[in-house]
């Protein structure tokens, strides 16, 4: 079992930054890869990042690569989410998750999630 917190959402203005975080705790929680999605008001969830824990790498949506970086914490079991030049687009709540699947781009069901994290981005 794999316990995943979030933290570090809030609101910004257009351009801001926020830095989100993701506490992992549990039996072997650092061999699972991990992702943040986000699923903004009225759709469905989407995927965001990724970083595979074997080879380190990482993967983005069209939508937010060059504004955003995933990294990872072994030390602190925490994954982060960077986000640069925030958009109101970017509101939505987010959400960290482990899967034992690596695929570059999500779309695969995933182990364990999050409660979440409300990002919310004014004009």
């Amino acid at each position: 079992q794999v316990q995943l917190v979030e933290s570090g959402g809030g609101l910004v203005q257009a351009g801001g930054s926020l830095r989100l975080s993701c506490a992992a705790s549990g039996r072997a929680q650092s061999r699972y890869h991990m992702y943040w999605l986000r699923q903004a008001p009225g759709k469905e969830r989407e995927f965001v990042s990724g970083l595979s824990w074997r080879a380190g790498s990482t993967t983005y949506a069209d939508s937010v690569k060059g504004r955003f970086t995933i990294s990872k914490d072994n030390a602190k079991n925490t994954v982060y989410l960077q986000m640069n030049n925030l958009k109101p687009e970017d509101t939505a709540v987010y959400y960290c998750a482990a899967s034992s699947t690596w695929r570059a781009f999500g779309g695969i069901q995933y182990d364990y999630w999050g409660q979440g994290t409300q990002v919310t981005v004014s004009l």
